[in-house]
């Protein structure tokens, strides 16, 4: 689904690669923005003692240790294919997995929850992705997935923000594959997965200046800028001028929404 032609490379290879000084703290920044709206999807579904958990693409782990921490799960798998930051902060409970998500037989054995957030966006696989990961649900457990949305739209205003995010996602899309166009699908996929009780959601964090979604964004235009200067629709006077944009009073955007649906595994 979607349109454009996947980029050959992945991410965290050419763009985002976890080694630059800094991937660490940006990939927090969106934790701040986005990580109380997942933990309260996650404890309205039940997550809780006893339940052992699946955190695919964790990052920082943030998600993991609050659910160890405020949820009182019972343990958290987390996998991602480069887990430097994942060890940096151990927890107890808290096992980590360095494995590709999309070979198969990465992870052994079934999870109350399997929770994956602004991975599959940024897969080919996605599709297949989804069914494999509901095989990992145990029955009565949930799969949570988020990814990100594109909030502007065709009639919505140019500003220094509109211009460079549209060039972003292309330069995204051909540099490393990256498709939000069909993440809306996410709710019919988890049906098609052989999941009920589905649902979805999308938040949008306010883009305030200094907040950490603006401080996010303005960090990740840096480090996709040779993937948004090579689409040429904007230029390197384009990017600096929309991070300056995201810290003035003048600011009056959306950012990108975090789209959540979620299905739950029948009980036989």
């Amino acid at each position: 689904m979607g349109g454009g032609d996947a980029g050959s490379g992945r991410y965290g290879e050419a763009v985002f690669p976890p080694g630059q000084a800094g991937e660490g703290e940006r990939i927090d920044f969106g934790a701040l923005a986005y990580d109380d709206t997942t933990m309260a999807r996650l404890h309205a579904l039940g997550a809780g003692p006893g339940w052992h958990c699946l955190d695919v693409g964790a990052g920082t782990g943030t998600v993991a240790r609050r659910l160890l921490r405020e949820a009182r799960v019972e343990s958290v798998v987390a996998v991602d294919r480069d887990v430097r930051f994942l060890r940096e902060r151990p927890a107890p409970g808290l096992d980590v997995l360095e494995a590709d998500i999309t070979a198969p037989g990465t992870v052994p054995g079934r999870f109350r929850l399997v929770h994956a957030r602004f991975v599959l966006m940024h897969l080919p696989e996605r599709e297949q992705l989804i069914a494999a990961l509901a095989e990992h649900v145990a029955p009565g457990g949930v799969l949570v997935l988020s990814d990100a949305v594109d909030l502007t739209g065709d009639r919505t205003p140019a500003t220094p923000y509109t211009e460079v995010m549209r060039a972003m996602w292309q330069g995204l899309r051909e540099s490393i594959g990256t498709d939000v166009t069909w993440v809306p699908s996410y709710p019919q996929l988890l049906r098609q997965a052989g999941l009920g009780s589905v649902g979805a959601e999308i938040h949008v964090p306010p883009l305030l200046p200094g907040s950490p979604i603006s401080r996010f964004w303005a960090d990740t235009w840096q480090r996709s800028r040779s993937a948004i200067l090579a689409t040429g629709q904007v230029d390197d006077a384009s990017v600096d001028a929309a991070v300056r944009y995201l810290d003035s009073d003048r600011c009056a955007a959306l950012s990108a929404g975090m789209l959540t649906a979620w299905g739950r595994k029948p009980v036989r």
